[in-house]
């Protein structure tokens, strides 16, 4: 093996036998870990192909709890990683059982070093397919998804639809609350649609009525006082390209007009100008608004909105998003780190309370708020302190264990309130025996007060 290869982990609490299988494994790198949280840095330090761990993991090296937990975490890191089980006597079923949640293979102690090091070389070779195919797809996928940073799956659809979308004509009409990432979709559609020529951006709503319609349409020399010059309007600057209408509720009604009229006929005229300019410009528009909304009070235009909205885009809000917040605050810091010349993480807290945070102002008001705190950071972490928001409350459990106790005492302390007490009525709404109805009492610390 070479020493580009990605390591091996060795996770055993054994130091005896953490060294037998090193020895056995000699020909490849590796790093050891002896419970469940070493194991889980070394694996974000070491990003390791090939893992063997022993199911029984400290503090309870009799139970095999610890290390059902680390396999799924160690998936969730990295789903190509493939993990070899050791395990005791009398441990072949629960070995199947981690075969059925993804581990790749396992061994019964004591184990032969020749076997399992024909496991592991062939762990090895499958990983690295797995891995070039993986990196041949994304090379092969549209340019649909660049700059946008996401694991959540409605977002995930919506870049899919971008792809499908991006090799027409059609318009598009990007919906969702400020601070979203619509000019960040719109980019990537025109990326992914091949066109030749630039991605052009405005505001409708930063702009005043009065020079909007020169901002889109451009001007002849004289058409008005101040006009020194001809000057090409947006609209004619996205030849070939695409034009962003951001805020597109707020285009005035007589601009409406004018707009349809270039969507019809794919023709402009500048102001104070004679000459029909033929233009190939498609429009993304995109709005914070509810343009129904808008319509019902005479505000916007029903024939433009049918004209614009060939294609509707919902964007979620980043509250909606689980798990992005906290994503997308690690690469802004990680940018800001950079910019800074310095080397910064989140203490478990901050990442505590950017889940807990609402994000009013979504990505845009992320990005602020990171900022921010990468500057006001001491030393090398940013601290829920430094990030100034509300409320960072305790971390999320995720253990289904605990969740489930919840979850279970919830039902049952409702339950018995419900029947007052009454055991045999509170086990029946439960829809589960009274002695079940016993046990999780017995086992929760639940009084009953009867």
């Amino acid at each position: 093996m070479t020493t580009s290869n990605p390591p091996l982990l060795i996770v055993e609490d054994d130091v005896a036998l953490q060294k037998q299988i090193k020895w056995s494994l000699d020909g490849y790198a590796s790093v050891e870990a002896g419970d469940r949280e070493s194991a889980l840095r070394q694996c974000r330090r070491h990003r390791p192909a090939v893992v063997t761990m022993d199911l029984g993991l400290p503090p309870d090296p009799d139970s095999v709890s610890e290390g059902f937990r680390l396999l799924d975490q160690l998936l969730e890191i990295d789903p190509l990683v493939k993990v070899i089980v050791i395990t005791g006597q009398n441990g072949r079923s629960n070995a199947l059982r981690a075969i059925e949640l993804g581990a790749y293979d396992f061994l019964e102690k004591p184990f032969d070093p020749d076997v399992l090091g024909l496991i592991v070389e062939r762990a090895y070779r499958l990983y690295a397919l797995q891995a070039e195919n993986a990196r041949l797809r994304a090379l092969s996928q549209s340019d649909a998804t660049h700059g946008v940073l996401t694991r959540d799956e409605g977002l995930l659809r919506i870049c899919r639809t971008i792809e499908r979308v991006a090799p027409s004509n059609a318009s598009v009409m990007l919906l969702g609350e400020s601070g979203t990432g619509k000019e960040v979709l719109a980019q990537a559609l025109h990326e992914a649609s091949k066109r030749s020529g630039r991605f052009v951006a405005i505001n409708c709503a930063a702009i005043p009525d009065t020079l909007l319609e020169s901002e889109l349409f451009g001007f002849e020399r004289g058409a008005f006082t101040g006009a020194t010059k001809t000057t090409v309007g947006r609209i004619e600057t996205a030849h070939g390209g695409t034009l962003m209408l951001d805020e597109i509720g707020d285009l005035p009604l007589p601009l409406q007009a004018k707009l349809l009229r270039f969507l019809q006929e794919r023709t402009i005229e500048r102001l104070g100008g004679r000459q029909e300019i033929p233009i190939d410009t498609r429009i993304v528009c995109a709005t914070h608004q509810d343009l129904q909304a808008l319509i019902g009070e005479g505000r916007f235009r029903e024939d433009l909105y049918y004209r614009l909205s060939e294609i509707v885009v919902q964007i979620p809000p980043l509250r909606q998003r689980r798990g992005d917040a906290v994503l997308l605050a690690h690469a802004f810091l990680r940018r800001f780190a950079e910019e800074q010349r310095r080397t910064l993480r989140f203490t478990d807290e901050a990442l505590s309370a950017i889940e807990a945070h609402a994000w009013p102002g979504n990505v845009r008001e992320l990005i602020n708020v990171v900022r921010r705190a990468s500057i006001m950071a001491d030393g090398q972490v940013v601290t829920a302190e430094d990030l100034g928001l509300p409320g960072a409350g305790e971390p999320e459990v995720l253990d289904l264990r605990t969740v489930r106790d919840r979850a279970e005492r919830a039902a049952a302390v409702t339950a018995l309130a419900r029947c007052d007490g009454n055991l045999a009525r509170a086990a029946e709404l439960l829809g589960v025996s009274r002695p079940t109805l016993y046990d999780l009492i017995n086992r929760l610390g639940i009084k009953v007060g009867r």
